[in-house]
């Protein structure tokens, strides 16, 4: 056998190679999902690469047959090929004998260096780029090898299905995608630049709706606007001017009795029509959706379409009312700035770079996300910043109180009626190598102090 016809057989050993790499690694890349959608749209090689990744003791079968005749094949056509051409040019510095064995592991080296990098490497790596356009073209011509050897492909196949049963180990691949998986692929798009980092931000905070519990963003007891069922005319009018909200609580003799609720639209259509704002000549009273306190907003939301209803009373197992939520809380959490919130009070301003002022019952995974903080101590142990500095202090915090967590120190600056009001969160001033500027400062003078020399 000639060089040529040689060369000529190792190149198309290299080919068959590289078909049989670049289909395994399709197969088993090929996301289902992108499958699904080719399908979908028509193309039916994909709804075939569906069916090959729910069973595909066959099809990995015929690669591993074609991977392995190929490396043996390509082993001995290219020990043949290359070693007497290696040795006839070793004979000039070293022995007949020698130049014999050094050429045989030359031609050994440079076979396996061939075939590792074109038949290998290059189609693998082709193959992540595009796993799904790749493998629907390689299913065709797939299936028709395992067809032509199929006897052959159930002998291994069923020795195979039966070392997995005897292991138990499963012979089916189980496609589950769970939500940590889908926030990974929206955070890679992010980064990608394929999503916009607002979007996956709104997408993160859905799948925090059943972590974060109704407490965490309804309106406290002690900020709930109520009106009494006799309270005349002026007083409700003069209510209203000075806190508007969307829907009052309405009680017989504290918070904790209420009667039902009164939407401020049906207050605007009454006095637009000339009609008293009185619950006893007509100003309707509605009942009001009454939900536990430790329940997540994903239940709340499910709670509120049952009953059609965007507004509830939230009581604890005392059934003591503990605040209301309304549908745009709910929403305000998913969706972030872009849903304003009903009254113009900010929780988390900040002042400069450095600091912000925060309000005492902000969420804590809202403090954490402003702040740029992975986690808090315990986290499941409160919902609020003002939990936090109770967590860390063990007591009722007072004005001046700081607790220092993930390089910002947070110091109490308002106290009312033991309910923590203002809390400004401030972290050291960075230089723009990152360092903390109090750092540089006190390195610069230990190195001026050291430098000195002592006086006579």
């Amino acid at each position: 056998m000639t060089l040529s016809e040689s060369l000529l057989i190792i190149v198309a050993l290299i080919a068959t190679s590289a078909f049989f790499s670049l289909a395994e690694i399709c197969l088993a890349a090929a996301r289902r999902l992108r499958l699904r959608q080719m399908a979908d749209e028509g193309d039916a090689r994909a709804e075939k690469v569906l069916l090959l990744q729910e069973k595909p003791g066959h099809y990995f079968t015929v690669v591993q047959i074609g991977l392995n005749a190929v490396a043996i094949l390509g082993g001995v056509v290219g020990d043949g090929a290359l070693s007497p051409y290696f040795a006839a040019a070793l004979q000039h510095w070293v022995s007949p004998e020698n130049a014999q064995h050094i050429a045989f592991v030359l031609s050994f080296l440079t076979i396996i260096a061939v075939f590792l990098v074109f038949a290998d490497l290059f189609p693998k790596r082709w193959g992540m780029n595009a796993p799904e356009q790749l493998a629907v073209r390689l299913v065709g011509p797939m299936q028709f090898l395992i067809t032509a050897l199929k006897p052959v492909v159930w002998l291994f196949t069923q020795s195979t299905d039966l070392l997995f049963k005897m292991l138990g180990m499963p012979t089916q691949r189980e496609e589950q995608i769970t939500s940590a998986d889908i926030l990974a692929m929206t955070e890679a798009g992010a980064r990608a630049g394929v999503l916009a980092e607002r979007e996956h931000r709104v997408i993160a905070n859905v799948f925090e709706l059943d972590t974060r519990m109704v407490s965490s963003v309804m309106t406290p007891r002690d900020r709930v606007i109520w009106f009494h069922k006799d309270e005349p005319e002026q007083v409700l009018r003069a209510r209203i001017v000075a806190e508007p909200f969307s829907a009052y609580p309405v009680c017989e003799d504290d918070i904790d009795h209420v009667l039902g609720y009164v939407d401020a639209k049906d207050m605007f259509q009454r006095v637009l029509g000339g009609q008293p704002l009185s619950f006893d000549q007509g100003l309707p009273l509605r009942k009001a959706l009454v939900i536990p306190d430790r329940i997540s907003l994903t239940e709340v939301l499910e709670q509120f379409r049952q009953a059609h209803e965007d507004f509830a009373i939230v009581v604890n197992e005392y059934s003591l009312v503990v605040g209301v939520i309304t549908l745009n809380d709910v929403m305000s959490t998913v969706m972030g700035d872009l849903v304003p919130p009903m009254d113009e009070e900010q929780q988390i301003v900040r002042r400069d770079d450095n600091s912000w002022l925060i309000d005492g019952v902000t969420p804590i995974q809202d403090v954490c996300r402003a702040l740029s903080i992975d986690a808090m101590p315990q986290m499941d142990e409160y919902e609020t910043l003002a939990g936090f500095l109770m967590f860390m202090l063990r007591r009722v915090p007072r004005r001046t109180d700081t607790v220092k967590w993930a390089g910002f120190t947070f110091e109490v600056m308002d106290v009312d009626s033991h309910r923590i009001d203002q809390v400004l969160a401030s972290r050291p001033a960075l230089s723009a190598s990152g360092v903390p500027l109090s750092a540089t400062a006190a390195q610069a003078g230990a190195g001026s102090s050291g430098s000195e020399t002592p006086s006579a």
